[in-house]
C-alpha cells in the first residue's frame, strides 16, 4: 500500500468517525429537545416564580420534624429531590424576619426525637434574638421520646415564650443514651482481620472492628462529651424556664411523664391540639393574621429579593464560605445536580477562599465548617488557602457547626479565630487508617484471593487477601505517624500552643466546644453571627454595616442541567440549533430564558445578607 492510499483510507475512517459523532450529537440534541427541555421549562418557571406577598399580620410556621442540615443543599434542584431546611437558612431568615413589621410571631413544630446539640444551640440564639424584638415564639410538641439528643430538643423548646404539648402524649426526656455495635467476635468467627493503626487511644472510630467492648479510653471520652452536652442542655433549659439547674436535673431524671404530669411539674406551659396552638398564635398576632410557611417566607428572603440590600455595593463585604460533610479531594464535578449529599471538596472550598482573596471589596472571611473529618491532603489544601488569606491581610474566622472534628479541625486550626457552639463536637486531633484482610474468611466459602505484585514489598500492602507483613505494618505505621505529627504541628502553630501540650490534649480525643475553649482549641463560644462580628472586629470594620458575600455561588439551573445530563455547552448549542431547524417557538423561548438566566447569574454573583449585619 503506497502512502497516498494509506492517507485516503485513514481520511475515510476519520470522516466516517466525524460523521457518526455529528449524528450522535444531533440525536442527543433532539432527545434533549423533546424530553429535557420541557423539564427545564418547568424548573425555570418554578425558579422564576415570584414569592407571594407576606400578609400584613403573619405568623411564620417552622416545622423542625424534617431532616435538618447545617447548611442549605447546594443544588438548584434541591426542592425536587427532598432538599429541606438548614440551620444556616433558618438563622438568616429569622434575622430578616426580625426587621419585618409584617411578621408578628413564630410557631415551631418540635421534632419528637433528638436533634444535633450544636444546631439546637444555634437556633436557640436565633430564637432569643427574635423574641428580643418583641415577637413571641410558641413551640408545639406531639411528644418527646428518648431517641438521640432529645434533651437538646427540649432545650430549644424551652427558649420559646411558651411550650405546648398534645394531650395524651409523652414527655420522655430523661437523659442521653447511645449504643455502639462491636464486630470483633463476628470477625473472628468468619476469619476477617481488621488491620488498622490509630493515633492514639482516643481515636476510637475503628474500635468496633478491633474490640468486643469499649476500651477504658473510649468509654472515658464518650462519657465526657455526652456529660458536657447533657449538662449544657439542662442548665440552659433551666435558665429559660426560670428554675435552677439542680432542680431541672432532678425533674428530668425522675421521668418519664405524661404530658399532663409534665404540665403539672412546670416543664411545659399548656396542653392543646395543634389547631388550638395555631389559633392562639394567630390571635396574638392581631386581627386578620395568617400562618405563613417558613420555607415560603425563606424563599422570598434568600432568593426572591425581600429585604435584600442587593444593590448596595457601598458596604464593605465579608465572604461567607461554607462546607458540610466529609472532606475529600476534587471539585465534585461528578456529583449529580439532583443529589442532596453534603461533601466538602477541597478544590471548591480552596478556590472560593482564593476568590475572596482577590476580591478587593471583601475585607474578611467567615468559614462555616460542619465536618467529621476526611482526607488529610484535602484538608491541607484548604488550610493552605486559609494561610494565604491571612497573609493577604484578610482575617479568617471559623464558625463551627454540629462538628468540626479531625479534618474539620485541621482546616480550622490556623484561622485568625475560631467560634464554636458550646456543644459543637471538635478536636479529634488524630488519625487512623488500615484495611480489612478478607482472604481467610473468603477461603472458608471457596473463594480464593491471589496476589501478584511487581516492585517493593509495600506495593501489595493494601491488598485484601492477607494481613500486613511486619515490614508493611512498619511502613504503614510510619506514614500514619507522619500525618499525626503534621497535624500536631499545625495545631501548635495555629493555636500558639507548645507541641507537647497539643500532644497531651490530642490523641484523637473529641471535645465539646465548651471543653475546647478551656483547652485553648477555640477562641469564643457563639454562633454564626458572632463569627461575623469577630471578623468585622479583626478586619477593622468596627460597627460598620457590612454585606455578606456567599461563595462559591450556587450553580444556575442552566449549569446544573448541563451537569445533570452529562452534556457540555457544545451539546446545548446543538440542541439550540435543532430547535431552530425545527422552528419550534416554545423551544426557542426556553433557550432564550436559559441564556438570560446565565447572564443574570454572572451579573449577580454576589448574594447579600438579608439585612445589614452590625
Amino acid at each position: 500500500m503506497d502512502v497516498r492510499l494509506r492517507l485516503t483510507a485513514f481520511g475515510g475512517r476519520f470522516c466516517v468517525k466525524q460523521f457518526m459523532i455529528t449524528v450522535a450529537g444531533v440525536f442527543v440534541g433532539l432527545m434533549l429537545f423533546f424530553i429535557g427541555l420541557p423539564f427545564v421549562l418547568i424548573v425555570m418557571a418554578a425558579g422564576a416564580a415570584k414569592p407571594a406577598a407576606t400578609p400584613a399580620h403573619s405568623v411564620l410556621q417552622l416545622d423542625l420534624r424534617q431532616t435538618l442540615t447545617d447548611q442549605s443543599v447546594q443544588s438548584p434542584f434541591a426542592a425536587f429531590s427532598g432538599g429541606g431546611l438548614s440551620v444556616m437558612g433558618i438563622v438568616q431568615t429569622l434575622r430578616a424576619a426580625e426587621g419585618d413589621d409584617k411578621v408578628k410571631g413564630l410557631l415551631v413544630r418540635l421534632p419528637d426525637a433528638g436533634m444535633a446539640p450544636a444546631a439546637a444551640d444555634e437556633l436557640r440564639q436565633a430564637f432569643r434574638t427574635f423574641r428580643a424584638k418583641g415577637k413571641p415564639i410558641l413551640s408545639y410538641s406531639q411528644g418527646l421520646y428518648p431517641s438521640g439528643m432529645v434533651t437538646s430538643t427540649y432545650m430549644l423548646g424551652a427558649a420559646s415564650n411558651s411550650v405546648w404539648m398534645q394531650p395524651g402524649s409523652s414527655f420522655q426526656v430523661t437523659g442521653l443514651s447511645i449504643e455502639d455495635i462491636f464486630f470483633k467476635r463476628l470477625f473472628d468467627k468468619y476469619g476477617v482481620k481488621a488491620e488498622y493503626e490509630q493515633r492514639y487511644e482516643y481515636k476510637n472510630a475503628v474500635n468496633p472492628y478491633l474490640y468486643s467492648d469499649y476500651t477504658a479510653a473510649h468509654k472515658q471520652s464518650t462519657l465526657s462529651w455526652m456529660t458536657s452536652i447533657y449538662d449544657r442542655a439542662l442548665n440552659t433549659a433551666a435558665l429559660d424556664r426560670k428554675t435552677s439547674g439542680k432542680s431541672m436535673h432532678s425533674l428530668i431524671e425522675a421521668g418519664p411523664y405524661s404530658a399532663k404530669e409534665a404540665l403539672d411539674k412546670g416543664l411545659i406551659d399548656k396542653l392543646g391540639q395543634v389547631h388550638e396552638a395555631e389559633q392562639f398564635a394567630l390571635k396574638q398576632a392581631g386581627e386578620g393574621a395568617e400562618l405563613v410557611d417558613f420555607e415560603d417566607y425563606q424563599s422570598g428572603v434568600l432568593h426572591g429579593g425581600r429585604n435584600l440590600n442587593a444593590l448596595d455595593k457601598t458596604r464593605p463585604a465579608i465572604a461567607v464560605i461554607s462546607g458540610e460533610g466529609p472532606i475529600i479531594t476534587g471539585s465534585g464535578g461528578a456529583q449529580s445536580a439532583f443529589s442532596n449529599e453534603q461533601t466538602i471538596y477541597s478544590d471548591e472550598m480552596s478556590d472560593a477562599i482564593y476568590q475572596a482573596i482577590e476580591d478587593k471589596d471583601i475585607k474578611a472571611i467567615v468559614l462555616r465548617v460542619s465536618s467529621p473529618g476526611g482526607s488529610d491532603t484535602a484538608s491541607e489544601q484548604i488550610l493552605a488557602a486559609v494561610r494565604a488569606a491571612k497573609a493577604a491581610g484578610k482575617p479568617v474566622v471559623v464558625s463551627m457547626g454540629t462538628y468540626a472534628a479531625s479534618g474539620g479541625y485541621w482546616i480550622s486550626s490556623q484561622a485568625s479565630a475560631i467560634v464554636a457552639q458550646p456543644t459543637t463536637l471538635t478536636g479529634s486531633i488524630g488519625v487512623f487508617g488500615g484495611k480489612f484482610a478478607l482472604g481467610e474468611g473468603l477461603g472458608r466459602y471457596g473463594v480464593d484471593v491471589r496476589h501478584t505484585t511487581v516492585g517493593g514489598d509495600f506495593a501489595g500492602a493494601y491488598g485484601m487477601g492477607e494481613a500486613f507483613s511486619p515490614a508493611q505494618r512498619a511502613g504503614f505505621a510510619k506514614s500514619i505517624d507522619a500525618v499525626y505529627d503534621g497535624f500536631i504541628a499545625r495545631v501548635a502553630d495555629g493555636r500558639k500552643l507548645k507541641p507537647e501540650r497539643v500532644r497531651e490534649i490530642a490523641k484523637g480525643r473529641v471535645w465539646t466546644g465548651e471543653q475546647a475553649l478551656q483547652l485553648g482549641l477555640v477562641d469564643q463560644l457563639g454562633g454564626f453571627y458572632d463569627a461575623v462580628n469577630k471578623a468585622k472586629s479583626l478586619s477593622g470594620l468596627g460597627n460598620k454595616s457590612v454585606r455578606l458575600t456567599f461563595l462559591p455561588t450556587q450553580r444556575s439551573p442552566f449549569e446544573a442541567f448541563e451537569r445533570a445530563l452529562g452534556v457540555s455547552s457544545t451539546a446545548m448549542r446543538t440542541t439550540a440549533a435543532a430547535a431552530w431547524l425545527l422552528g419550534d417557538p416554545r423551544a426557542q423561548g426556553v433557550m432564550d430564558t436559559l441564556m438570560q438566566a446565565r447572564l443574570r447569574d454572572q451579573a449577580h454573583a454576589t448574594v447579600l445578607a438579608p439585612t445589614p449585619v452590625h
